[in-house]
Order: structure tokens, then sequence, then C-alpha cells
């Protein structure tokens, strides 16, 4: 599929209506939200490495103003630092979310399991007095990127600052019903949430899940499930199936939870998978768990190819611009890459820039 076929998917009218309805542009007549949505992604897309400047040199580019139909107009990257500083995030929030929605039943994936794990970014605490802070002997603070990935593509984030958040317990779980999956939904994460209560509300919530369990956990058994035949594919080898009650705080929780006792065919290492669903096979469950990994993929990109690491704004308003900017370009490249087969993201990325480059060029000859 042409770049152009992917951006006629962010139509000029469903940008205006969702302007309009976050009043985005209140008191604002030059760097409109729709121009600096624009920037943003030409710029992520075009550049190796993004900054108010390149931003700034973008803008005063005949290309872009082709591309983003300002006519004229030029700007300085201190007013591009002051729009993103202070413009509505809830506008390129909504951006994301309408983007996952219609890539999502492109690439018909809307059925597919949802991962969600966090990755951090440490930054200079010269440049904000907030965030986490990680020992003593460092003067950075973090902030951590909690994203669900459904799919291929991401779908939600939650940007947590506080010291309490550094603990997975806290974060995922609140990312998960932040996200609202639906009932047929199955959502995947690590074993850094390890609380009982967290399992019984998920079960409560009727959000199916499956995770891995620590191997010292107690638990009752309720009832044994018959084992089925190993798959080919299969790299664990499933010795237990059991419907269990775990235990927490000295008293066992009475709802039934599935533990699948697996060893790693490689290591031989015991592992343990913990669900809420009954009609999945044991080495289905498994399998889902195994394609948790994708969401590591997805964060090596995001920080490699589009430098989530790199805060172009420090102001948490402008973080959370850039961050759903970020994850807006990742679902534009990785449904190119997908419906044109390509493999990695560097050349995809690459020849995303070069064919938007050569179209909007085109276009100028054809103006002229």
């Amino acid at each position: 599929m042409k770049v152009s076929s992917l951006l006629n998917l962010i139509p000029k009218k469903d940008l205006e209506f969702l302007a309009a309805e976050t009043k985005v542009d209140y008191q604002v007549s030059k760097l409109t939200g729709i121009s600096i949505f624009r920037l943003i992604l030409f710029s992520m897309i075009c550049s190796d490495r993004n900054s108010l400047r390149v931003m700034e040199n973008f803008y005063n580019s005949i290309v872009f103003k082709s591309f983003a139909q300002i006519g004229n107009k030029t700007t300085r990257f201190t007013s591009i630092r002051d729009r993103i500083v202070n413009i509505n995030a809830e506008f390129f929030e909504r951006i994301f979310l309408l983007l996952f929605e219609k890539f999502s039943n492109l690439l018909n994936e809307k059925k597919s399991i949802t991962r969600f794990d966090s990755t951090m970014v440490a930054v200079s605490a010269v440049f904000f007095n907030w965030g986490m802070k990680v020992g003593t002997k460092t003067n950075k603070g973090q902030m951590k990127f909690t994203i669900g990935m459904k799919g291929s593509l991401p779908c939600h984030v939650s940007i947590f600052k506080t010291q309490e958040s550094f603990s997975e317990e806290k974060t995922i779980p609140k990312a998960i019903f932040q996200h609202k999956p639906k009932s047929e939904d199955i959502v995947v994460f690590d074993r850094g949430v390890q609380k009982r209560g967290t399992f019984v509300e998920f079960t409560n919530e009727n959000i199916q899940f499956v995770t891995r369990l620590n191997t010292d956990a107690h638990y009752k058994i309720v009832s044994e499930n018959k084992l089925k035949s190993k798959p080919k594919n299969a790299t664990v080898t499933i010795k237990k199936d059991y419907i269990v009650y775990l235990r927490s705080d000295h008293k066992w929780i009475e709802v039934p939870m599935r533990l699948i006792i697996a060893t790693i065919d490689e290591s031989g290492e015991e592992i343990y998978f913990l669900s809420n669903i009954e009609k999945l096979a044991g080495y289905d469950i498994a399998f889902i768990y195994k394609q948790r990994w994708d969401i590591e993929v997805l964060f090596k990109f995001l920080k490699q190819e589009l430098n989530l690491s790199h805060l172009v704004s420090r102001t948490e308003n402008g973080i959370k611009v850039m961050i759903y900017m970020t994850l807006i370009v990742a679902i534009l490249l990785i449904a190119y890459k997908k419906l044109n087969k390509l493999e990695g993201y560097k050349i995809p990325k690459l020849k995303f820039g070069n064919e938007l480059e050569a179209q909007i060029i085109k276009d100028i000859v054809i103006q002229c």
C-alpha cells in the first residue's frame, strides 16, 4: 500500500472534527492543532532524531508547507516549544485512538490478544523536579510509560511519574482498567503483577488474563484438567493443568484460577502460567503468554527508530503530546510494513519517508 493511501485514512474532516471537539485551537490562529500534528508526524518520519530545531527547519521548508497546506507561514522553535507545552493533549489522544481503530480493522486484528508492559525513560533532574528517583547517587529522574499492544499495534498508553508507580503492581493493573478491555479480549502481562486481589478483581470485572506465577506460590488444588497432546510448535511441556485456589494473607481466596505447570524444553526450567480462562487448552494459554514478547520488540522499535527516550518537551503536557504522536507514527509505520510485506523497522521507515517526500515533490511540480 502506498504512503498516500495510508495518509488518506486520516482525512482532514476527521482532524477538523476532533479539533473542534477538543477546542485545541481556542484563541490560536497560526500553529493550529492540525499543523502541529502534521509537523511532528513529518519530523519523526523524515529525521533520525527529532528536536525543536528540526521541527523549525521543516516547518519553514517548501516541502512541509505543501504537505501541511500552510501557505507561506513561518515560525521559530520557541513558538513550537510553547505551543506543545500548552496545546490540549486530548486532541492527539483522540487521533491515536481513532487511528488504532481504523488500522486494526485494516489489518484484521480486532480479535488479537492485548499485551501490557512498561518501559522507563530517564532524564536529568536539571530539566524537571518530578519523576521517580532510582538510587541516591544519581541526579536523574525517571518516568514510566505503560503501553498496551493489541495485535501488532499500540492501543493504549498510561504515563506514571510518582515514586509508588515504580512497582508494576501499581501501573499495569491501572493501565488495564483504564483501557477497559472488552469481555472477549485476553490481556497478557508479565509476573511483575503478583497480588492475588488483582487477579480476583480482573475476574470479577470479566477481564480475561494470562500471566506467569512465581513457582513458590501456595495453592490448593480444586480439580485437575485432562492434558491434551503437545503441538509440534510448542516450546514447553505441560506437566499439570489445575483449577486452584491461591493463598493470600494467610487465607485461601476461593475464586478459582487456572494454574498450568510446565517445563521449558530448551532449559528444563519449571514455569507456572496463571489464567482465569477455562475454555482454552493448556498449550493455547502457554502460546498466548509466549506472544507477550512482541511488546518487547515494540519497545525496541519505539526507542531505536522513533527516539522514545529523547524528550522533545520536558513538561507533563508536552510529554503526553509526544508519546501520543510517537504511537501514531508507530501505527502508520507498522501498517506500512505489514501491508507491503517488509522486514525490520529501519528500512520501512526509510522507504516511508522517501515515498512521502517524493509524493510531495510530485504534487509541487504538478501545481507549478
